[in-house]
């Protein structure tokens, strides 16, 4: 028998919807789908929360779970390491550039929450002390620990906690023109991005960093926007000494076809924040990628600039392991090839959309619709899992879908965005 639900809290779920029972409960997961205690089936469209990229039960992440469980459970790395977390950092340091120190969370927010006290602690080791305050996207997200919420503030999130959040500034908004703009650089020139980079300019002073979440704003709607935006954006905050954090978080490993958003801009970032899919959904893991130039600042003489900044679970070692065993399987499976030939079946399905509000990159698909409440629920009925954001509805499937799969959902995902019209 199955435990009551009258004591959960569930995360973003609106109290008549837990009240009216309506929360259906999920028992396991094989693939891309997740059952129900009823035994119903869903396909699983959005990857549970953008994480869960190969699917659910993958043979090879359960082994590696049930291996490390045998060894190594959890050990601290504070003054200690240990072979999967050190194998984990040197990875990462090298799928984002090279030469960066790794310092790991639980999760998204906590991984961005680091790179924020990183970035203003940096200026303070190096005896710039005005630099405090930071500049983001117009409706960004970046997670909701305090820190979090102050440079990714959303107002219907997050209006009770205003005078909790530190002042940031706001960059103006992207004027990417969905009919003109390119995500390759050779056709997005970031004209758009004027603004913003005089905004930067202007602030260069008191700016420890600008924060984005690289190409598509998820939480905000998947608002996507031109690589040349991020390269204007980028090349200005080095010409203005500022900082750049890209927020991975939801975008890296390969959603976009390329190992992370950042990459079709041709960038280097000074901090780069992942998470999610980093050890495929199975267990909580995040990090920050820190440029070494910045780390070398947080030495302890002849002043102590140690980063007395952690979490109980950080680089845990069962999820350091799946971590490590995913990006094996991401490098195995070719996937920027996948990537790229779904995107074509999916830009012919935006052209049977038109004239309605839809968009992709990657792997993700997003249009606008009038009740997207009314489509998440008949694509449930069908069996298909979605979550919609605001007035958008959209996939980010796993990766493992077979062809057979992926034309189906794209059929049935057309279908009822063209019904709710």
């Amino acid at each position: 028998m199955l435990p009551r639900t009258d004591h959960i809290w569930h995360p973003y779920t609106k109290y008549s919807v837990w009240a009216g029972g309506q929360c259906p409960i999920i028992v396991r997961g094989k693939g891309p789908y997740l059952y129900d205690d009823q035994d119903n089936r869903y396909l699983d469209a959005i990857s549970s929360w953008w994480a869960c990229s190969l699917g659910h039960s993958h043979p090879r992440l359960v082994a590696t779970i049930q291996k490390q469980a045998g060894i190594l459970q959890h050990s601290i790395l504070g003054n200690l390491s240990h072979k999967q977390g050190l194998t984990l950092a040197e990875r990462l340091s090298s799928w984002t550039g090279g030469n960066r120190q790794i310092h790991f969370a639980s999760d998204g927010a906590g991984a961005v929450e680091a790179a924020i006290k990183i970035a203003v602690q940096y200026w303070h080791n190096i005896g710039n002390t005005k630099k405090t305050t930071f500049a983001s996207l117009q409706n960004p997200y970046h997670g909701d620990t305090m820190g979090a919420v102050s440079v990714g503030f959303m107002e219907t999130f997050h209006q009770a906690f205003r005078p909790l959040a530190f002042p940031t500034h706001t960059l103006p908004p992207i004027q990417c023109d969905p009919k003109r703009c390119e995500f390759s650089p050779p056709h997005c020139t970031g004209a758009c991005a004027d603004q913003a980079v005089a905004m930067i300019h202007q602030q260069e002073k008191e700016l420890a960093a600008v924060i984005v979440e690289p190409l598509c704003q998820g939480a905000a709607g998947m608002k996507m926007y031109g690589s040349g935006f991020l390269q204007r954006i980028a090349a200005a905050c080095r010409d203005a000494g500022v900082l750049l954090i890209t927020d991975e978080v939801a975008m890296g490993f390969y959603r976009t076809g390329t190992r992370f958003a950042f990459d079709h801009a041709g960038i280097r970032p000074d901090i780069v924040c992942v998470g999610k899919a980093l050890s495929a959904g199975t267990l909580p893991i995040s990090a920050a990628a820190v440029d070494r130039a910045i780390f070398e600042t947080f030495r302890d003489h002849p002043l102590d600039n140690t980063f007395y900044h952690g979490h109980t679970f950080a680089g845990n070692p069962l999820a350091a392991a799946a971590a490590n065993t995913a990006l094996d399987l991401y490098e195995e499976m070719d996937l920027p090839d996948l990537v790229h030939s779904r995107s074509q079946a999916i830009q012919k399905a935006l052209t049977s959309l038109e004239p309605i509000r839809a968009r992709h990159l990657g792997l993700i698909m997003a249009a606008e619709v009038p009740d997207p409440q009314r489509v998440a629920k008949a694509l449930l009925n069908s069996g298909i899992l979605t979550r919609p954001l605001g007035n958008t509805i959209y996939l980010m499937p796993p990766f493992i879908l077979t062809d057979e799969q992926w034309s189906e959902l794209l059929e049935n995902f057309v279908s009822e965005i063209k019904n709710s019209f």
